[in-house]
């Protein structure tokens, strides 16, 4: 030891001790003369905004959910605990005891035990974990979406993600509406001039909450009837372009989308494009008479097949189901002949019948405010696949492809007097004071028919529904017009036409006299009787009738009252929220309104008309994201 202690070495020793020394101080006085970093801060939150129905009533809010996890290590010391732990918390959180086990046993610090689970679980379940002094237990709070009506127009509202994202329908389209992205630069701004952060608008779609329901549950009914595999109902404001009420099943649960089989996620009245059989006879015969190659009194035998040789020699049969003889463009529709509409397409060149059919909209995407639309398909005669008998099968609804939209926004030609409408699903954008931020007007797209030949059609159509193959959805004291049609659907394994396979329509407009409904109706693959005017007529009529009185349509029969104009009305017993819950007993859907807009609380309202139970109780303590449960009657 002594021979170490040598001058030579203690001198080399503290030499190198003090450029360590110099090294730390160099580098703190580097690092002191840096400037100061900013402090990291949150970035500014964005509420999304809620989508609601026509009328206010709620169809997707903003909400919180929560993940509930543990930290293992913690557990681990109170080695004890775990299985009193998993007695605890497994029913309120509706886990299986030995998957939670297996959970729990991981080799990691920390693991989520179960996500997204609502504030009313939430709730239970922090009660539990405080109680018995569970401090391994954490809760992490997400923003998140609650649909209240569960399945209620599914496809048409979509679904958020747990990223905030829309992924399908109104919450994907609308996105930057409901939730407008904030970029570096903005939020830059927004915090050196304390300016207010952009929260997202509330968008009111066009449908009527309660229409669609009572819709839905009539088309639930077509479903269970026929074992159909899909169905449509598009009903559309015909003066304005809004869509009223927009159904396609099977539908998802949007509170569980992610478990949601997927042909419950299609939105089939935009997505799906098919034939759409002899309801497409209407738009031939418009075209036809539009462009003068037939009048009204024009005659036309049918003798059960249509029937045409062609120069190349090369002939074209094509079948009817009838032998209708004599008939007139009327009797065409009424009958729905085949014989008669493919002599009716003779009077017109290929390249006009394509081109007007174009015009009214087929080929291309109807431009509403859905993902994933389609444009269908409509042949050109210069194409490869156009052959000698496309323009006569195209004319009664085979080879060429829609879709439930573009039927629709096509009709509104006939209910305008000739000018088509853009449909839309939006009735107005509202900011989150409630200000108007757009409020839809009618969009009149460029006329296709003259006025004269939108009454001919519309004319025809109302025979059709007293006197041919749409007589099941005649009204009697409301005048409608209708067109129905059975399509078989290709065969996809084998090629060709299913022998099993029919797609089964109607068209309807009405009040016949002054268009204000259109209404189409489509069952995909029903079992048993597949006919048009036999198993979607009656369903037109029914859906028709529920219409008229949602909407007040006046009726034939209605008796006719005289009114001072002057009406007076009750005023309502504000509902205050107080410390505890009040009873909401006999409150309507509108005295509800006002409670959405608080914070403090989360209202779930099921049903329409008066509120006939609640949940809690009255004179529960109001707590913090309480969640108050309606149902209304």
């Amino acid at each position: 030891m002594n021979s170490f202690f040598k001058k030579r070495n203690v001198i080399i020793f503290f030499v190198f001790c003090l450029i360590c020394l110099v090294a730390v101080v160099f580098r703190y006085a580097k690092l002191a003369l840096l400037p100061v970093g900013a402090i990291a801060q949150n970035e500014p939150l964005v509420e999304r905004g809620s989508i609601v129905d026509r009328t206010g009533y709620p169809l997707a809010v903003q909400t919180n959910f929560y993940h509930v996890g543990v930290t293992l290590k913690d557990l681990r010391e109170k080695a004890k605990l775990t299985e009193k732990f998993i007695n605890d918390i497994s029913e309120p959180l509706e886990l299986d005891k030995n998957s939670l086990r297996k959970i729990l046993s991981s080799s990691k610090n920390f693991v989520y035990i179960k996500k997204k689970i609502t504030q009313e679980e939430y709730e239970n379940v922090q009660k539990i974990t405080e109680s018995k002094n569970y401090n391994f237990v954490s809760y992490e709070k997400i923003p998140g979406r609650t649909y209240p009506n569960n399945s209620l127009a599914s496809q048409l509202i979509g679904y958020m993600g747990d990223d905030g994202k829309g992924l399908a329908g109104i919450e994907f389209s609308q996105q930057q509406i409901l939730a407008p992205e904030i970029s570096d630069e903005m939020i830059e701004e927004i915090r050196n001039n304390g300016l207010e952060i952009p929260q997202g608008r509330n968008i009111f779609l066009s449908i009527d909450a309660n229409l669609q329901y009572k819709l839905e549950k009539i088309c639930h009914k077509v479903m269970e009837q026929t074992q159909a595999e899909s169905m449509m109902l598009v009903a559309c404001d015909s003066k304005t372009g809004e869509i009223l009420s927009y159904i396609g099943l099977p539908s998802a649960d949007l509170n569980d989308y992610g478990s949601s089989p997927l042909e419950t996620k299609i939105d089939y009245p935009a997505m799906t494009a098919y034939e759409p059989g002899s309801v497409f006879k209407i738009f031939t015969v418009g075209i036809v008479y539009e462009t003068h190659g037939i009048s009204p009194n024009d005659s036309f035998l049918c003798d059960g097949l249509y029937e045409k040789r062609l120069p190349s020699g090369e002939s074209i049969r094509i079948s009817c189901l009838e032998h209708h003889g004599w008939c007139t463009p009327k009797d065409g529709l009424r009958y729905s002949c085949n014989d008669v509409l493919c002599q009716i397409s003779d009077r017109i060149s290929e390249e006009e019948f394509i081109e007007r059919i174009r015009l009214l909209g087929f080929g291309s995407k109807t431009g509403v405010e859905l993902p994933g639309e389609t444009s269908g398909l409509v042949k050109d005669p210069s194409s490869q696949s156009w052959s000698a008998r496309s323009k006569q099968t195209i004319a009664i609804g085979q080879e060429i492809s829609v879709s439930a939209l573009q039927m629709v926004q096509a009709a509104t030609a006939y209910a305008n007097e000739g000018i088509p409408l853009q449909l839309t699903f939006i009735h107005k954008i509202t900011n989150k004071d409630g200000s108007i931020f757009y409020e839809n007007e009618p969009k009149y797209k460029t006329r296709v028919f003259s006025k004269n030949t939108a009454d001919y059609i519309l004319s025809c159509m109302e025979t059709t529904a007293k006197a041919g193959t749409g007589s099941r959805a005649n009204l009697k004291d409301v005048a409608i017009g209708v067109k129905t049609g059975t399509a078989q659907m290709a065969d996809k394994v084998n090629g060709g036409y299913s022998s099993t396979d029919f797609l089964s329509s109607c068209m309807a407009i009405f009040p016949i006299d002054d268009p204000q409904i259109i209404l189409y109706i489509v069952v995909q693959k029903a079992k048993g009787e597949t006919y048009g005017g036999r198993i979607v007529a009656p369903v037109i009529g029914e859906a028709a009738d529920l219409i008229v009185d949602h909407l007040g349509i006046s009726r034939g029969g209605a008796a006719s009252l005289e009114h001072s104009g002057v009406i007076k009305i009750s005023g309502s017993n504000q509902i205050v929220l107080g410390e505890t819950v009040p009873d909401f007993t006999g409150k309507t859907r509108k005295d509800l309104l006002p409670l959405l807009e608080n914070q403090n609380i989360k209202l779930n309202i099921n049903g329409s008309g008066w509120v006939t139970s609640q949940s809690p109780e009255p004179g529960t303590p109001i707590s913090e994201n309480m969640v108050i449960e309606l149902n209304l009657e």
